[in-house]
């Protein structure tokens, strides 16, 4: 690492132990700052001390909502935090699943749904990219890294999944127009589309079975590690689409 340590911004750490947590604590171990964001102030202060327990270095900065205002000042907190650092990273992996038959939809979820997996993440990028874009270009020819975290329903329909999926099919395409507009100016954005079900403490009750199973899930871990792989990608051959899935998958 540089001497100014850089720092990672991951938005979206529910209970600290799915793929935001688990991507702090990969970054934390190679040396980054981690700027933990979430609703849930008690969940962001443990999994921040779990990180710093292991010598890494991690702080809390919960917010009220995922909005405009909420995200553009927990940026402004995060470099008053760390003055001497810059963020380099930031990992939007905040969302909300709405799973139910189109007529049974409420105009309140349809709103909240949309206004979670698009117009937060629209926020959450414009402050990524006002701070990554008069940064100097690393060894890795990056001025910064901006990943979002999507799903299957990012590419395709199915029952009960149209609020979802307009919200996923939105976030895509959300994440190939800033490739395609700032990959000029050396930063990197690139979505990963998470095709199983990952492995947490929420999920392991459902996935009954198949939780101890390794090919029929996702590991949170696995995940952080393909978000650390396309941040030291190389700018001669950047990725843009990422297709995560577990072996046994049914895709």
């Amino acid at each position: 690492m540089a001497s100014i340590r850089p720092i990672l911004i991951v938005a979206g750490v529910g209970n600290g132990t799915g793929t935001g947590a688990a991507t702090a604590r990969e970054f934390a171990k190679a040396g980054y700052r981690v700027a933990l964001v979430a609703r849930n102030a008690d969940h962001l202060k443990r999994t921040a001390e779990d990180i710093k327990s292991t010598g890494g270095e991690a702080a809390p900065f919960p917010i009220s909502a995922y909005d405009y205002p909420s995200l553009t000042g927990v940026f402004s907190s995060i470099k008053k935090h760390w003055p001497d650092s810059t963020p380099r990273v930031a990992v939007w992996n905040a969302g909300l699943t709405t799973l139910k038959p189109f007529l049974e939809l409420t105009e309140k979820e349809v709103r909240e749904t949309i206004d979670t997996n698009v117009v937060a993440a629209f926020a959450f990028a414009r402050e990524a990219i006002l701070t990554f874009k008069d940064l100097d270009i690393n060894e890795k020819g990056k001025r910064g890294s901006l990943i979002f975290t999507s799903a299957t329903a990012a590419t395709r329909g199915n029952k009960t999944t149209s609020a979802f999926a307009a919200g996923k099919f939105g976030l895509r395409a959300l994440s190939q127009s800033l490739n395609k507009e700032f990959g000029p100016q050396n930063i990197h954005v690139s979505t990963a589309i998470i095709d199983g079900p990952i492995l947490t403490e929420k999920t392991r009750e459902y996935l009954g079975a198949r939780a101890d199973k390794e090919d029929a899930r996702l590991d949170p871990e696995s995940i952080a590690k393909a978000y650390m792989y396309l941040v030291n990608q190389d700018r001669s051959a950047w990725t843009w689409e990422l297709d995560l899935r577990p072996a046994h998958e049914t895709w």
